[in-house]
């Protein structure tokens, strides 16, 4: 492979040959993809029959080559100081707020005057908790989500003055870097989100001397609390430094602990193994289930322990499941596409499940990135005249990006140019980059709560299956994770009819099966109400449920599970348009599993029980390889 760096439209195009050959093991039947109404695989890798270039066309390529390479490795050289934010984007963040905020006189007229009147306020409540030896009524409360200062030792002088005079101060930059008349939203939301990283840095709550709650606790203990965050903290530094996972993970390992839902690998290419899980009951539905789960996590936050494993509850329930393990990608995967991952991943599953079930649809279900990846290949495979799928599910997946989030913080041509360069350098965006990120958006909870807990109070939060599995992450190929980056959430390209597939932009609304999508209340990656908008780009029947809990959480919601409820709409294709407020209004919630709920639905379109399937078909070339969960899974 290629070790030079090539042009932007180039790498999004090449693709190693090695990587569109199976495994000998699991060759790919022609019938079973003429079945599957897939079309012809076409080679996205350069013709070597093309005539090479003259010394003169040559010459710009390679100093334009050469060029690049500069600007790549001066932004990657950068990023190790700033955490692969790119200085670019912030500096053009505060130069716009600066330069309207200094031609808006009255904007600076109303910040002076909210300034004197906090500082009558937190002058007003010393003066009250001077005058009292009881708690004085607060000038300021927290915001609903904020539980720093809910314990009572905080209403104490003088801890009650520190957290008091922190969020007037909280409040008032706020109010200074919003509503600042020509700066742009994207730029005043990037003002909001850094503003609040750098003031939860000094927030009380974060220091011993001034977090009552710590005192007291170091008090009673004589300090052994403080000894036992030491001990966590060094640890914690070795385990970084020597790129080693959180301590207490090795209690749950795929295979042993975690992923153990019995099932065989029935087919492996170079980019995914296709699990089959064994029926636990003596017939099953007709139509299989295929999971598409994203390819920035391991598979198995579908199959965690036993008792919370979507995989399992769905044997039992009677249905015959495939489940997509990705191959976590490395440098030398660097070029593999968006197209890679629709081709070798879900259509080379949906030609394996074809030649082993045939003559069957196929209830096609995809999480987080492998729902919008699905929504990809089904909108082309529509096209044809033989669709494979008999429904789609989408679990917390956006189809439509104009509204992602917190994410889109992280979203503009300046950031993303930024990104391309760390990438280039190793080929993939790490693991370390992408959590982050993601901590970032929830600081207070992820990262300064957690520190307060372990290093000053001395207590580690024991971890639990979900806690292991989200330390085990994947890499992100370069080429496919730019276009991703740039075609989806930058310009939204899906769902604005852009998206090219074979040449010809899909469209959502070519898709007819029914249509389940789930979205999660307290999503921070997948916004329930972005996920929502799916209704209005198919043209199909779409039963949308919002249930509580996640991105994560919220997914994995087992019959049983304490304090679980969802709610649940249909919404048929001749139906008016209903917004997302409306629709959570309107739309009562119930108590329980939303995996009840979806079952139920996958029942009614579903046909009369049959026998089992056998697991693999030797004859179409889909043997069982391994047992679960294979050894994709395995790789770090």
């Amino acid at each position: 492979m290629a070790e030079q760096p090539i042009d932007q439209g180039a790498r999004l195009r090449i693709v190693s040959k090695d990587t569109r050959k199976a495994s000998a093991s699991t060759p790919k039947p022609e019938s079973s993809a003429k079945a599957a109404g897939i079309p012809p695989r076409k080679s996205a890798a350069l013709s070597e029959g093309q005539p090479s270039a003259s010394v003169s066309d040559r010459v710009p390529a390679a100093i334009s080559t050469v060029t690049e390479a500069l600007d790549h490795a001066s932004h990657a050289s950068l990023a190790r100081f700033t955490h692969g934010l790119s200085p670019a984007a912030l500096m053009g963040a505060y130069f716009d707020w600066y330069t309207h905020i200094t031609a808006a006189p009255g904007k600076r007229v109303q910040l002076a005057e909210k300034a004197v009147d906090k500082a009558q306020q937190f002058a007003n409540y010393v003066i009250a908790c001077a005058n009292s030896n009881n708690e004085a009524e607060p000038c300021i409360e927290p915001l609903v989500q904020d539980g720093r200062f809910k314990d009572a030792a905080w209403q104490q002088k003088p801890f009650s003055l520190l957290y008091q005079g922190f969020l007037l101060n909280q409040q008032w930059w706020h109010n200074a870097v919003t509503g600042v008349p020509g700066v742009t939203q994207q730029h005043e939301r990037e003002l909001q989100f850094l503003t609040r990283q750098i003031l939860d840095v000094f927030s009380p709550s974060n220091f011993l001397f001034t977090n009552p709650e710590i005192l007291k606790k170091t008090q009673a203990e004589s300090g052994q609390n403080l000894l036992r965050g030491f001990a966590r903290l060094m640890e914690d530094s070795q385990r970084v430094l020597a790129d080693a996972p959180p301590a207490g993970v090795e209690v749950f390992k795929p295979g042993r602990d975690v992923a153990v839902t019995p099932g065989k690998v029935v087919f492996r290419n170079s980019l995914i193994e296709l699990i089959q899980y064994a029926p636990t009951t003596g017939t099953v539905r007709p139509e299989p289930i295929l999971v598409v789960p994203a390819w920035i996590m391991k598979y198995y936050i579908l199959d965690l322990s036993p008792e919370n494993s979507l995989v399992r509850y769905l044997v039992g329930q009677g249905y015959t499941v495939f489940m997509i393990s990705w191959k976590n990608p490395d440098a030398d995967d660097r070029d593999l596409t968006m197209n890679d991952y629709r081709e070798l991943g879900v259509l080379a599953a949906v030609e394996a499940i074809n030649a082993i079930v045939p003559d069957q649809k196929i209830h096609a279900a995809g999480y987080c990135l492998g729902g919008t990846l699905l929504s990809i290949a089904a909108a082309a495979l529509a096209r044809s005249d033989n669709d494979p799928f008999a429904s789609m599910t989408l679990m917390a997946s956006q189809t439509d990006f104009s509204e992602p989030g917190e994410l889109q913080l992280f979203i503009n041509e300046s950031q993303l140019s930024f990104l391309d360069s760390v990438m280039w350098k190793q080929g993939y965006l790490d693991t370390g980059e992408m959590a982050g990120a993601f901590q970032m958006l929830r600081s207070n909870d992820l990262i300064w709560s957690r520190m307060t807990r372990e290093y000053l109070e001395g207590e580690a939060r024991p971890i639990s299956d979900l806690m292991a599995w989200n330390a085990d992450g994947t890499r992100m190929p370069y080429a496919m994770h730019s276009e991703y980056l740039h075609r989806l959430y930058l310009n939204n390209d899906l769902a604005g009819g852009r998206f090219d597939v074979d040449g010809r932009p899909v469209a959502i609304s070519d898709i007819r099966v029914p249509i389940f999508a789930v979205g999660t209340v307290k999503d921070h990656v997948a916004p329930w109400q972005s996920v929502f908008k799916i209704e209005t780009l198919a043209d199909t029947q779409v039963t949308f449920l919002l249930t509580s809990g996640g991105h994560n959480a919220g997914i994995i919601s087992e019959p049983g599970h304490p304090r679980r409820s969802f709610r649940l709409r249909t919404h048929e294709a001749a139906d008016l348009h209903m917004d997302s407020n409306t629709w959570i209004e309107s739309t009562y919630a119930k108590d329980g599993s939303w995996w009840e709920a979806w079952v139920a639905w996958l029942n009614e379109r579903s046909g009369t029980p049959v026998a089992r399937p056998s697991m693999g078909n030797a004859k179409a070339g889909y043997t069982a390889i391994a047992d679960a969960p294979g050894s994709y899974v395995m790789l770090t």
